[in-house]
């Protein structure tokens, strides 16, 4: 490094945010996320003896990734690279694997490759990475946002450990903001600030497990706010609800919390409780969800947990799902609204789901067995001849529209794979085959 690149570090790590300046270099200072590095984990262990396997970080924006990934760099002997997918390309790659070969060839150490957003990186790129990480040329260390079982290529996933980190709790947020008011090194502290208790109860309510969110506010309240008679800063839950604004929703349309939201949103309306599914419907359109996704959601537990319960609900979530396209927003959340409600009020039944899925595991275990032959079709060429169609009654000329005869293959006679529930509508389908099938004996 010559003294320019020393400079322009040096002056980076003054002016960087807030955010960035008061990350922890050892362990000991890492606030939150004890689940993976407490010091009896795994991960923990792993740092100190310095004996790292490939792995990956994934959970909401400033929960500790980088941070983590970090502390690591000051801790371990091997050499350090940081990438950012989003910038990075493969030269950039080619240049990392090159330089760990010779660190390696020449010295014996090991290379730790840490990228940032790893899920930002296609899949030809994770692909070059994966037999380097294989032979041990490099150590991976992967930080993401998305779910990296859904973004992250199964090969790589195969040879990392994965370590979910979770939203930061309060007490860890209060923490961190008293630590940026009051730190003097890295944090404000030179600026001889004081932030009321309510104020911090405020932001790390309202930061939504996001640290980086928190420390922004933070930086934002000291770096605009006056000197009151005393020359102090007072950080005032006014002056910190100007700076925050609104609550953060976190929420990725293409992410992890994406998936959690919808499935929250999904089971409330399976387990028939109207108001969870309104609520998380709003927590979606409050972060922008497609409407035509959620309409498409609503329509398929319309038919796989109403079913023919209520065959209305279909018909309803069909009609909403039309609507919503032709009105669109705002408007279109009222029509939502409707349509999850009664898909949520309504009764239950999976057994229209059940029989197709016992229908399948039964196609593949038996393959295509032989169709009766008074079911099959009589009117294509010698096709009559053959027997096709001979002995087939027609429905229609029996009493009750029914008439017993083998519809299923020989092989299956007496299968059952629809089974009506005693709910709702279907209670009245299940009384009526009943009632047919007995009359008919």
């Amino acid at each position: 490094m010559d003294i320019f690149e020393y400079m322009r570090s040096t002056n980076m790590e003054k002016e960087s945010p807030l955010a960035a300046r008061l990350r922890p270099k050892t362990l000991e200072e890492v606030v939150g996320q004890q689940h993976i590095i407490g010091k009896d984990k795994l991960l923990y262990r792993a740092i100190k003896a310095d004996k790292l396997s490939s792995i990956i970080f994934y959970g909401p924006p400033g929960t500790g990734k980088t941070t983590i990934a970090k502390v690591i760099a000051n801790t371990t002997s091997a050499e350090f690279t940081q990438i950012n997918a989003t910038i990075a390309g493969k030269k950039d790659m080619e240049a990392v694997i090159g330089k760990a070969k010779d660190t390696q060839g020449m010295y014996g150490k090991r290379t730790i490759l840490f990228i940032d957003e790893i899920h930002r990186f296609n899949k030809g790129q994770q692909d070059y990475l994966l037999p380097f990480v294989e032979d041990g040329t490099i150590i991976l260390i992967g930080a993401t946002t998305e779910n990296p079982y859904f973004e992250v290529n199964s090969a790589l996933i195969s040879r990392s450990i994965i370590f979910e980190l979770r939203p930061l709790e309060r007490e860890a947020i209060q923490t961190l903001i008293k630590r940026a008011v009051y730190d003097a090194d890295r944090g404000m502290g030179a600026y001889d600030a004081i932030i009321d208790e309510d104020a911090v109860d405020f932001l790390s309510e309202l930061s939504g497990g996001d640290a980086r969110h928190a420390l922004n506010a933070v930086e934002l309240g000291v770096m605009t706010t006056q000197r009151g008679e005393d020359g102090k800063i007072h950080l005032t839950m006014e002056v910190m609800q100007e700076c925050i604004q609104q609550r953060v929703v976190r929420y990725d349309k293409t992410g992890d919390n994406h998936y959690d939201t919808i499935s929250a949103f999904i089971k409330s309306m399976r387990g028939s409780d109207p108001d969870a599914a309104v609520y998380y419907l709003a927590r979606m359109l409050y972060a922008g969800e497609s409407v035509t996704f959620i309409a498409r959601r609503i329509m398929i537990c319309a038919s796989e947990d109403v079913g023919n319960a209520d065959p209305n609900a279909l018909q309803v979530a069909v009609s909403a799902a039309l609507a919503v396209e032709r009105v669109g927003m705002p408007e279109a959340q009222i029509i939502l609204s409707q349509a999850v409600s009664y898909v949520a009020s309504a009764p239950k039944s999976n057994a229209s789901v059940n029989a197709v899925f016992d229908a399948l595991h039964v196609v593949e275990e038996t393959g295509n067995l032989p169709i009766p032959a008074h079911l099959q079709d009589a009117h294509y060429k010698g096709a009559a001849k053959l027997g096709h169609g001979t002995g087939y009654k027609y429905a229609h000329d029996y009493p009750n529209h029914y008439v017993k005869q083998q519809y299923l293959p020989y092989e299956l006679n007496g299968k059952e794979f629809y089974k009506p529930s005693g709910n709702g509508y279907e209670l009245k389908i299940k009384e009526h085959m009943a009632k047919i099938k007995k009359e008919a004996e």
